[in-house]
């Protein structure tokens, strides 16, 4: 990212930087894998934070490898492509089974609040740690083949239809996946106070069991 010009204010009304933000918000706002991370972690109120971050500059990360070098190079290896597609479908696999099981067997979390309590009467949600946030962060973002043709690859290569502007356009698709991370974690944190049902749990956990079982079903189909 170190390659990427000073942002100054001209640039941030730049066509080539509005485009590169409507086209990154458009590809990420999809509630895919990464977006229903984040708000499982937002309606538990355990390091929400932590993953907006992780999340965003995963993106950013991601955005800066495709428009700095793999629009250049013409994309993904299939050898690389088809290590992410086999570790996204591991992947995928057993989160959606772990989701699988919370819906067979669900329960009502309790909202932490800002001290790190909890509500009186109410179970404790189990204890998510800063590593293992931090790791399936990295996880849900990187080990999605879709998250890098999204940003890696379309991205990049969108990226050359604008010749000297490339690394402008390259900054608004960063920073339209950090005004999205932004908001839909303000929005999980919001809904936290208020969605604490055995109903909504449930049905979150049996969507999210399904988007993750579907999501590795159509990686499988596409290495064929």
């Amino acid at each position: 990212m170190s390659a990427f010009p000073a942002l100054t204010l001209p640039a941030l009304f730049s066509p080539a930087f509005t485009a590169g933000m409507v086209l990154s918000i458009s590809l990420i706002m999809a509630i895919g894998p990464q977006n229903a991370h984040v708000l499982r972690m937002g309606l538990q109120r355990q390091h929400l934070w932590l993953t907006v971050a992780v999340c965003a500059v995963a993106d950013i990360v991601l955005i800066g490898l495709g428009v700095l070098g793999l629009a250049q190079l013409g994309g993904l290896s299939d050898k690389l492509h088809g290590a992410l597609v086999g570790a996204g479908m591991l992947f995928l696999a057993v989160y959606g089974w772990q989701a699988f099981q919370r819906f067979l067997h669900p329960r009502v979390l309790a909202i932490v609040a800002d001290d790190g309590t909890s509500a009186s009467g109410q179970p404790a949600a189990t204890p998510v740690t800063r590593r293992h946030a931090l790791m399936s962060a990295f996880a849900f973002s990187w080990l999605n083949p879709h998250a890098w043709l999204d940003t890696a690859v379309l991205i990049g290569t969108a990226s050359l239809a604008y010749g000297q502007g490339s690394t402008v356009f390259g900054m608004g698709a960063a920073a339209g996946s950090v005004v999205w991370f932004l908001a839909l974690g303000a929005a999980a944190f919001w809904l936290g106070r208020r969605l604490n049902s055995l109903h909504v749990w449930r049905a979150l956990d049996g969507m999210v069991a399904l988007m993750m079982w579907g999501t590795a079903i159509a990686l499988m189909v596409s290495l064929f």
